[in-house]
């Protein structure tokens, strides 16, 4: 197997896929590294959605190799046997249990064996307490752990719900717009939480807020029409002519 697929957490490789004539993605081609935090950014229509729905098995590519963690070929995976193998995925809209406390929806993602009987008989150990405890502190909830989710900030249900996507354990995060709709203020402290995280797995961020993606200081990779337009620092990408045309002239 090439050395590149087997030293990456991520290896897309000439992927496209189309939906009633529309090219989605065009021979996408990018390496995320172990441990590597990477900004996506681009214009709506980019193919930002479409290449996460590749990687977590929602949608097949008609072409391409799509290899996780060095040997895994996620196009021969359903969602659920991708989510089991380490990938997380965080959607733009947090959904949290808001009838719960913060601890209580981090204990129920905690990842353990779900069968009827395990979970009847489930009693919470050191470990599990341990693991809660410093994923609150992550995620900068600890002072709100008893409060209800439903109480929290529109920026603390997006930690609450990444905080939920660490218990799972994944090697690789996806995270699709954290900061859409934060406070500047709560866009700071993200861009230091998930610089956090990306310290034990790998986490790709897709957004749109260039100031936050100017404060994560990571390899950017633009989209446009499907493939990558430019790759590299973020003074790099936003100085590119086709970049400026296709992404932030607009």
């Amino acid at each position: 197997m090439d050395a590149k697929i087997t030293n990456s957490i991520l290896y897309l490789d000439n992927v496209s896929v189309s939906f009633d004539g529309f090219r989605a993605l065009n021979a996408l081609s990018f390496v995320v590294e172990p441990g590597e935090l990477r900004a996506i950014i681009g214009p709506n229509g980019a193919g930002k959605t479409t290449m996460m729905d590749i990687i977590t098995g929602k949608t097949r590519p008609d072409q391409g190799e799509v290899y996780f963690d060095g040997a895994v070929d996620l196009t021969r995976k359903d969602e659920a046997e991708i989510a089991q193998l380490g990938i997380g995925r965080k959607f733009q809209k947090p959904t949290v249990f808001e009838s719960h406390t913060v601890w209580d929806n981090l204990e129920l993602a905690l990842n353990r064996k779900r069968g009827v009987f395990s979970t009847l008989f489930y009693r919470l150990t050191a470990e599990d307490k341990a693991r809660i405890e410093e994923i609150l502190a992550t995620v900068r909830l600890t002072a709100r752990k008893d409060d209800y989710a439903a109480n929290l900030s529109h920026g603390q249900k997006q930690w609450l719900e990444i905080g939920m996507l660490l218990a799972q354990e994944p090697k690789l995060l996806l995270v699709d717009e954290p900061v859409a709709g934060m406070t500047d203020a709560e866009t700071s402290e993200t861009a230091l939480l998930l610089k956090d995280i990306a310290k034990t797995r790998s986490v790709v961020v897709v957004e749109h807020d260039m100031g936050f993606i100017r404060d994560l200081g990571v390899k950017v990779t633009c989209l446009a029409e499907g493939s990558v337009l430019a790759e590299g620092s973020i003074d790099f990408v936003s100085n590119d002519p086709k970049v400026i045309e296709n992404y932030l002239g607009r």
